[in-house]
C-alpha cells in the first residue's frame, strides 16, 4: 500500500486544488486546506463529509496561521496564487505577496524534510527559438509580471532539494471551480457561444495539459518522490504543442460552425510564444491521460451546462 501523507494544500478551493484534492482524499492521505475563497466558489462541498479532509478560511500571508499549518503536515502543495498575466497586471502588489512572499515565507517555517511539490509555469520560457523545443535547461526569459514571479520562486523551491517544481503547460478541462479564462477553456467558450474568436498574433505556440493530468502528475510524485525530487519538470501533451489557429482548427473538428479570425493589429497581452519537450517528466514513467479532443468534447458539454449569465435575462 502506498505511504500515507498529512498534506497541506494552500489555494485548494481553486481550479487545480478541486479536483487535487478529492483525488488526494481517495488515496487516502490527510489533506488540509487554507483557501481565502475569494470567488466565492463552493468547489470542495463533497469533501466535507471525509473525517481526512480540513478546511480552513483564511489569507495564506497571515505567517501566524501558517506556522501552525506548516507544522502538522509531511507535504505542502502551493497552489495559492493569483494566476494569469491579465489578473496579476491587474494587482501587482497582491501577486507579489501572495504569489512570492507568501510561499518564501512559509519554505522559511519548514523543516529539511518536509517535502513541497509546486506547480510552476512554463510561460517561464517566455519567446522561445523557431523550432526549437524547451527543456529544462532551457534559458528562462519570462515576459509577465506571473511568469517572473514564478521563476524567482522557483529558484528558492529547487534549493530546498526536498521539492519537485512542475512547470505547466496552459491547463484546460473541466473542474469544479471552473476557470472559463483559460486559452482552450475560453476559446471552447467562445465556440459554443458566439461561434467566432478574434485571434491576435495567431502564429503564437503553446503546450496544454489536462487539468486531471495536473493532479495525475501530482500523485505520481508522491509515489516517486525520491527519484524525482530536487528537479523541475515541464508537464505537457507531447503531441500538443500547437498555435492558437490550430488550436481553433482542432475544436472546429467538433464545432464546424465555429470561426477564428485572425485580427491584422492588436496584440496579445500574454506575448508567450514557445514549444515545449516532455521527454524528462515521460522519462519517470508519467504519461497523461486525457488528451486535447478529450478536453475539447468534455468542455461542450460542460458548457452545455454553464454560462456566464450574470448580468442577462437570457
Amino acid at each position: 500500500m502506498a505511504e500515507q501523507y498529512n498534506i497541506l494544500v494552500t489555494g485548494g478551493a481553486g481550479y487545480l486544488g478541486s479536483i487535487m484534492v478529492p483525488e488526494m482524499l481517495a488515496a487516502g492521505h490527510k489533506v488540509t486546506v487554507i483557501d481565502n475563497f475569494m470567488f466565492q466558489q463552493s468547489s470542495l462541498n463533497t469533501s466535507c463529509a471525509n473525517p481526512n479532509f480540513t478546511v480552513v478560511n483564511a489569507d495564506v500571508r497571515n505567517e501566524k496561521i501558517m506556522k501552525d499549518l506548516v507544522s502538522k503536515c509531511d507535504v505542502v502543495v502551493p497552489l495559492a496564487a493569483l494566476v494569469g498575466a491579465p489578473l496579476c497586471s491587474r494587482d501587482e502588489v497582491g501577486t507579489i505577496t501572495v504569489n512570492r512572499d507568501a510561499v518564501l515565507m512559509m519554505f522559511k517555517h519548514m523543516s529539511k524534510e518536509q517535502r513541497v511539490l509546486m506547480p510552476i509555469t512554463n510561460s517561464g520560457y517566455g519567446i522561445g527559438e523557431k523550432d526549437k523545443y524547451c527543456d529544462e535547461t532551457s534559458p528562462l526569459r519570462p515576459i509577465s509580471l506571473y511568469g517572473k514571479i514564478k521563476v524567482e520562486v522557483e529558484e528558492a523551491l529547487l534549493e530546498r532539494e526536498n521539492a519537485i517544481s512542475f512547470r505547466l503547460a496552459t491547463v484546460f478541462g473541466m473542474a469544479p471551480r471552473m476557470r472559463i479564462d483559460l486559452l482552450v477553456n475560453d476559446f471552447c467558450y467562445r465556440a459554443v457561444y458566439d461561434r467566432a474568436v478574434v485571434l491576435f498574433e495567431s502564429h503564437f505556440k503553446r503546450n496544454y495539459i489536462h487539468v486531471r493530468d495536473v493532479t495525475r502528475v501530482f500523485m505520481h510524485s508522491l509515489d516517486n518522490f525520491d527519484t524525482m525530487r530536487g528537479e523541475a519538470y515541464n508537464v505537457g501533451l507531447s503531441d500538443a504543442n500547437l498555435s492558437k489557429l490550430e488550436l481553433c482548427q482542432r475544436i472546429q473538428k467538433h464545432l464546424p460552425n465555429f470561426v477564428p479570425l485572425e485580427a491584422p493589429i492588436g496584440e496579445d497581452p500574454d506575448k508567450r510564444d514557445y514549444i515545449v519537450s516532455n521527454d524528462k517528466i515521460e522519462g519517470t514513467g508519467f504519461m497523461p491521460a486525457y488528451s486535447l479532443d478529450m478536453g475539447i468534447e468534455e468542455l461542450i458539454k460542460g458548457y452545455t451546462m454553464l454560462r456566464n449569465t450574470r448580468y442577462t435575462n437570457v
